[in-house]
């Protein structure tokens, strides 16, 4: 394995590690807060006062801050993938932490995620060698990709307009799909936004194009319409663990081809 993606093969490990293990926290944290007050599936925000669920949180932010810094070191391919393995890390947590039983077919899948991510990072290719954001910006405009772009656009509009208000309440797959869909272009967001950073300090400077300012915009309103129906789904769907966790983990590690 090249150097750089070892590094990055790290980090994007430890990252699903910490991720995993928030879910249980902050699993933990909102059953305890749902003991006095009214649950999160309700409507109530109680467990905003609860210390375990900051734990939680906190733990996720460690946990996505490594991911966000793999995608320095590795491409995406390697990178996004292994933020399935929190799926495992979750599972065997919740088994034995919150007394969730993992079935058959659960334990069939935590397996297959072993065997994919571990094809992946062996046939992982070596980082691309990028010298400006205007690389990115010139690959991020080719008409493959714009296509991409515009059909993934049009999908999440139809998802949050139509479906959403329709079948968001009763189907988890509309608030899951909106994640997953605007999620593939948030990986290739934060990865331009990574090598802008490498790039920066390595002594040259990046911030004075134009291009990184709306790969950073693109990501932020990317990651604000993640978040929100993310936690919708959790509000909404929040019991079993099981069900949503690994949801959660797919939502946000599409990647488009």
């Amino acid at each position: 394995m090249y150097s750089s993606n070892l590094k990055g093969f790290i980090l994007a490990m430890v990252s699903s590690a910490f991720i995993g293990s928030s879910f249980i926290i902050k699993k933990k944290g909102l059953r305890k807060a749902g003991v006095n007050g009214p649950r999160a599936s309700s409507g109530g925000y109680g467990y905003l006062l609860e210390p375990l669920w900051w734990v939680g949180m906190l733990t996720m932010i460690i946990g996505e801050i490594a991911n966000f810094v793999a995608y320095i070191y590795a491409p995406a391919v390697l990178v996004t993938p292994l933020g399935a393995l929190s799926i495992i890390v979750s599972a065997v947590l919740a088994h034995f932490m919150l007394k969730e039983k993992l079935q058959k077919m659960g334990m069939l899948g935590c397996l297959l995620c072993i065997v994919g991510s571990t094809v992946i990072v062996l046939h992982a290719p070596e980082e691309r060698s990028i010298s400006s954001i205007e690389e990115i910006w010139e690959l991020a405009t080719q008409p493959a990709f714009l296509l991409y772009t515009a059909s993934a656009v049009a999908t999440a509009l139809v998802l949050i307009f139509y479906c959403a208000p329709r079948y968001g309440q009763t189907n988890i797959m509309v608030y899951i799909g909106i994640c997953s869909v605007i999620g593939s272009l948030t990986v290739m967001s934060i990865k331009a936004i990574g090598i802008a950073i490498k790039l920066t300090l390595e002594g040259t400077n990046q911030a004075k194009y134009f291009q990184t300012w709306i790969f950073a915009m693109v990501a932020i309103t990317c990651i604000i319409t993640q978040l929100n129906y993310l936690n919708m789904t959790r509000r909404t769907f929040i019991d079993p663990l099981m069900e949503t966790s690994p949801i959660d983990s797919v939502s946000s590690s599409m990647d488009p081809p």
